[in-house]
């Protein structure tokens, strides 16, 4: 009898503490972006990728030879287009310049990869002074990523992130080492 009472007790805490406890807000952004700007002009310009957070490790694995990636977001050629370029220094050395279109969707910040249409970009809020959080998910993965303006962000920003993204379940967490230098971002 006991041990039925003291169950039944520890499960109404149990229901009681997650009521009180939930993951902390995060919003997507919108077309107006922030402080009222047209959406993507504060987003544009130079971007360190800082750390990645997934459901699995597998969702991450692209990641795991990076010692640091640097972005450039601006642009494209046509309206509703971005263009963005990267350099990502591998953990051996090498620097692996990269570029991508994206399309932007009408009345959100929904983006779509050009030559990708399995894989969804929306971009979110982030609680850290110059720093943006990007949901991708495509076929067979799903992951949020950090981003800021500066390569070294405050760490309490790094810790939120993974404490908001281990809420959501995504139990994977990976930070980039930046032991090396960026590579030079090539301006063509």
């Amino acid at each position: 009898m006991f041990h039925q009472i003291w169950a039944a007790l520890l499960y109404l805490c149990g229901i009681l503490l997650n009521s009180i406890y939930q993951c902390p807000e995060y919003s997507q952004l919108t077309t107006q972006g922030v402080d009222g700007k047209e959406f993507p002009e504060p987003h544009l310009g130079r971007w360190y990728f800082i750390a990645g957070a997934a459901p699995t490790k597998e969702e991450l694995v692209t990641f795991d030879t990076v010692d640091n990636i640097v972005f450039n977001m601006a642009t494209g050629s046509a309206p509703m287009k971005l263009q963005l370029r990267a350099t990502i220094r591998m953990k051996n050395g090498l620097c692996v310049p990269r570029k991508w279109i994206y399309h932007l969707t009408e009345e959100s910040t929904d983006l779509r990869t050009e030559g990708r249409p399995d894989m969804k970009t929306k971009l979110f809020s982030s609680s850290c002074p110059d720093g943006i959080m990007l949901k991708e998910s495509g076929q067979g993965y799903e992951r949020f990523l950090l981003y800021n303006r500066s390569p070294h962000p405050p760490e309490k920003c790094v810790k939120e992130f993974q404490s908001l993204t281990f809420c959501l379940d995504f139990k994977a967490f990976l930070r980039t080492p930046r032991n090396q230098e960026a590579c030079e971002l090539s301006s063509n």
